[in-house]
C-alpha cells in the first residue's frame, strides 16, 4: 500500500532511511533500472559509481520522488512513496534535500530568493527566512555579501555552493548530490567534496552522491554501490570497492572500458 511503513534494516539490525526494493524503470523501449535493491543508513554517505547512462539519476530521482518506479518500493524514513502524488510528497521531501547537476538555480532570482524559495514553500515566516538564509550561506562558505548576485553573475562553483545552501535550507535529514563536482576543476572540486564532508559532519545528514569522479567517491564515501546494467553489481565499503575481486568493478575504477570484461 502506498505511503504504507517500510522498513530495511542490515545484518545488525540498524534501519535504512532510504531504501529502494526491486525498482524497476522504463523509458520507451529502454530499461534503465532492472531490479535495483539499495538501502542507505542514517548518517553514512554512500556513493553510486556507475558509467555514463546506467541510470544513476535515474535511481537518485526515485529517492525524492522525482521519477516513479514501474515497480519496487521506494522508502524514505520507513514510509513507501513510490505511488504519492505531488501533494503527499511535499513532507517527504522536506525530509530529502536534492544538489541538481549543474545546481539548477533560478536564472531570474537572485542568491538570497534562490535560498529563500523552499522556506517560503515550507510557510517560513519571512523574518525567520533571512535569518535562515545567511546562516545556511555561511554553512557553505558563504556570506550575505553574495545575496544579491543573480546566478549569471558566479562561477560554478559559487553555483553549486548556493544549490547546496539551498538543498539544506529546510533542515533535511538527507542530502541527495547528482554529479555535485562535474564541469568543475580541481580545486574546486576538492571544495565541493570537502563541503559534502562538512554536511555530513556538521548536520549529521545522510548522504547519497552520484557520480564517474572515482577520486571524488572515494574521498567522501562510507560506501559505494556500483550500478551496472540496471542492476547494483557491488556494495560494500570504500576499502572493499578498492580490493574488490568483481572485474567489472575492478575495470571501471582502472577506467577500463567495461565490455572487455563483460561477461566475466
Amino acid at each position: 500500500m502506498s505511503g504504507a511503513p517500510h522498513v530495511c534494516r542490515d545484518a545488525e539490525g540498524r534501519e535504512a532511511f532510504l531504501c529502494l526494493h526491486g525498482v524497476h524503470k522504463r523509458f520507451g523501449p529502454k530499461e534503465v533500472l532492472r531490479g535495483v535493491d539499495l538501502c542507505v543508513f542514517p548518517g553514512e554517505t554512500l556513493v553510486i559509481l556507475g558509467g555514463s547512462g546506467t541510470g544513476k539519476s535515474v535511481t537518485l530521482r526515485h529517492l525524492v520522488g522525482l521519477t516513479h518506479p514501474d515497480r519496487g518500493i521506494v522508502a524514505v524514513d520507513g514510509r513507501e512513496i513510490q505511488d504519492l502524488g505531488e501533494r503527499e510528497l511535499v513532507p517527504v521531501r522536506r525530509k530529502v534535500g536534492f544538489l541538481f547537476q549543474g545546481g539548477a538555480l533560478f536564472d531570474s532570482m537572485d542568491v538570497f530568493d534562490n535560498v529563500a524559495f523552499p522556506l517560503r514553500e515550507a510557510g517560513w515566516a519571512e523574518a525567520e527566512i533571512a535569518d535562515r538564509v545567511i546562516e545556511v550561506l555561511e554553512h557553505v562558505d558563504l556570506d550575505e555579501s553574495v545575496c544579491g548576485l543573480m546566478p549569471s553573475e558566479l562561477s560554478g562553483g559559487m553555483q553549486k555552493r548556493v544549490a547546496l545552501a539551498r538543498a539544506i535550507a529546510v533542515r533535511p535529514r538527507a542530502i541527495l548530490y547528482d554529479e555535485p563536482t562535474t564541469g568543475l576543476d580541481p580545486v574546486t572540486a576538492n571544495t565541493i567534496n570537502d563541503l559534502i564532508l562538512a554536511m555530513q559532519a556538521r548536520l549529521g545528514v545522510t548522504s547519497v552522491v552520484v557520480t564517474h569522479d572515482i577520486q571524488s567517491a572515494f574521498r567522501v564515501g562510507d560506501r559505494i554501490a556500483f550500478l551496472y546494467r540496471g542492476k547494483i553489481r557491488f556494495t560494500g565499503t570504500v576499502d572493499e570497492a578498492r580490493h574488490a575481486e568483481d572485474p567489472l568493478l575492478a575495470a571501471f575504477l582502472a577506467g577500463r572500458p567495461l565490455e572487455e570484461t563483460h561477461g566475466a
